[in-house]
């Protein structure tokens, strides 16, 4: 099998993956998925489209992740795997992912500061005299 590539965002999260046949090591940025996301909740982000389609022992992925915090690269590198998955088999694994939502970019992004204002929405104390 060659190399395939995918890409996932999320916030302001980049995530690029390598993914080839292996016995399923996830380097992020160099270093091992443990070492990068040490929390468990996030490894289990991460390995969700793995799991969901019994491929977590398949595939080696490497990825390059930038930008945005722990939550949104997780949910990045999420996404990113879900799109190898499906270029890899899209008969055998795209039902099972769409149906668990995982194909789906989250649009939500941080709404802008406004001139004149101190944060998105809200709006300095108003003084009538």
């Amino acid at each position: 099998m060659e190399v395939i590539n995918a890409l996932g965002r999320r916030k302001s999260a980049i995530a690029r993956i390598y993914v080839n046949t292996g016995k399923g090591a996830i380097v992020i940025n160099n270093r091992p998925l443990e070492a990068y996301f040490p929390m468990d909740i996030m490894q289990y982000i991460v390995k969700q489209p793995l799991e969901l389609t019994g491929t977590t022992a398949d595939f080696d992925i490497k990825v390059n992740l930038d930008g945005g915090g722990t939550k949104g690269q997780a949910e990045a590198l999420r996404l990113a795997i879900a799109r190898a998955l499906c270029k890899i088999d899209r008969d055998t694994y795209r039902p099972v992912l769409k149906a668990n939502g995982l194909l789906t970019r989250d649009p939500r992004e941080v709404e802008r500061k406004k001139p004149g204002q101190p944060g998105a929405r809200k709006r300095f104390q108003f003084s009538k005299r």
